[in-house]
């Protein structure tokens, strides 16, 4: 089955959540940029390198599901979802593992959605970001100390 064989209602709705997705890795690359540059204290100093590798893979997954979006038909949206902001260095981070946290939960349906509707290419490449994502978690959860 490729994209001219699945209903436009189904379609539709993959789009939709992918374009929730993007909006989705649009925040969290405002945010690793953001946090990687302000996050202050010795103890955080490893951390905020790897949040700035972070953004670049949250680009890089952007890239990925805007093409998926244009492939199925639809246009990518240019809107992100709300930047959230703290001064406090552990408050980032938690902000990030949740917004980590949401992002896998939701990478998931809409892997289940391509399935069912037989774009495995598209649920392939969302595996791979979500791998990406659950690293970004793991790394997060270290700085936390939550592992």
């Amino acid at each position: 089955m490729t994209s001219e064989n699945i209903s436009s209602t189904e379609k539709e709705s993959i789009i939709n959540g992918l374009n929730e997705d993007l909006a989705r890795e649009y925040k969290a690359i405002i945010h690793y940029v953001v946090f990687s540059s302000t996050l202050k204290g010795a103890e955080y100093g490893n951390i905020a390198e790897q949040l700035e590798k972070h953004a670049s893979d949250e680009l890089n997954h952007a890239l990925k599901v805007a093409k998926q979006i244009d492939y199925l038909g639809g246009t990518p949206t240019m809107r992100g979802e709300e930047a959230k902001s703290s001064e406090d260095p552990k408050e980032m981070l938690e902000i990030d593992l949740r917004a980590e946290q949401e992002t896998i939960k939701n990478y998931r349906e809409r892997i289940r959605k391509a399935e069912q509707a037989g774009e495995y290419a598209l649920s392939e490449i969302l595996r791979a970001i979500i791998a990406q994502e659950q690293d970004h978690e793991i790394d997060l959860k270290d700085a936390l100390g939550l592992r």
